[in-house]
């Protein structure tokens, strides 16, 4: 007899967390998994959206589909909202009408950084940026067209894969005697296979009831940091000669403002689903040793 076995698809997965959903899907053996990227999905496009979910039956999705270019963003506006916002919303909306659970991934730029406390899932958004404003309009859509939606806001995401703050810094240490980098800027690092591990462990414990545990969620490594001390961090487990220097936000060019403090409390997906967090440091190192095997 044929073992039913449900379907996971995760949305965006050229991107760094989609890669690291498609390296870890191996080891859930439990579930199918149907990995799309731009070309075979587009999901700002409503009709090819419901086509697709039309020809699948897919039990759970996993939103990895966004714009992310911060600083690109500010002057491809409508594209940032096309994906980040119009996209979310036409896959809650989608998921709902085909009772499939939806996860949807945000950001922590949706916050002004004007605190020095880490931010709770309540607490007020302001994002600073375009970027920041397209992701808090696509949580709004995602909320309204389907309230049974699981959002989990991250942080300062890197992995192997992809463009990241630690590839750059690695490949900036090899090149160059020395480096400058933003000292008054605070937030959490997130490896990305930490993330891929939490969200498919939330998955295989999610109840089955259409809106049980639905809501905003943080996660991010524990432990906060500055991109100077990431940076520092990374020199010291490379044994990099190269020399970091600390500089102020203010003279580093960048098109889009970036919160001063956005560190995320991690404390509600902790508590409601179990989840063991790894801490900054000791994540960075497993990525570094990914990183120099390849």
């Amino acid at each position: 007899m044929h073992n039913y076995k449900p379907t996971i698809l995760v949305t965006g997965s050229n991107g760094q967390l989609g890669k690291e959903l498609r390296l870890l899907s191996t080891s859930f053996t439990e579930f199918d998994f149907l990995f799309t990227g731009r070309h075979e999905l587009p999901v700002d496009n409503f009709s090819a959206v419901r086509n697709y979910f039309a020809r699948e039956p897919i039990q759970y999705c996993i939103n990895c589909a966004a714009y992310t270019a911060v600083d690109k963003a500010e002057s491809a506006k409508d594209q940032a909202y096309c994906i980040n916002a119009d996209g979310a919303g036409n896959l809650a909306l989608i998921c709902k009408e085909n009772s499939t659970r939806f996860i949807h991934l945000s950001t922590d730029f949706v916050f002004g950084g004007n605190t020095a406390i880490p931010y709770k899932e309540g607490d007020q958004t302001n994002p600073l940026n375009v970027y920041g404003m397209s992701k808090l309009r696509g949580e709004e859509l995602v909320s309204k067209n389907n309230p049974g939606t699981i959002i989990i806001r991250t942080s300062w995401l890197y992995s192997s894969f992809g463009n990241n703050f630690v590839k750059t810094m690695l490949r900036l240490m090899r090149e160059k005697e020395s480096i400058n980098v933003v000292e008054d800027q605070h937030g959490c690092p997130t490896y990305a296979a930490d993330l891929a591990k939490a969200i498919l462990q939330i998955i295989s414990n999610l109840p089955l009831k259409e809106h049980e545990k639905s809501g905003i969620y943080h996660y991010a490594n524990t432990g906060i940091t500055s991109w100077l001390e990431f940076a520092k961090e990374i020199k010291e487990l490379t044994g990099s000669k190269c020399i970091v220097n600390a500089i102020a936000a203010s003279q580093y060019p960048a098109e889009a403002k970036r919160p001063f403090f956005s560190a995320l409390d991690t404390n509600k997906i902790q508590k409601e689903f179990g989840i063991i967090i790894p801490g900054w440091k000791s994540s960075l190192l497993r990525c570094l040793q990914t990183l120099t095997a390849i």
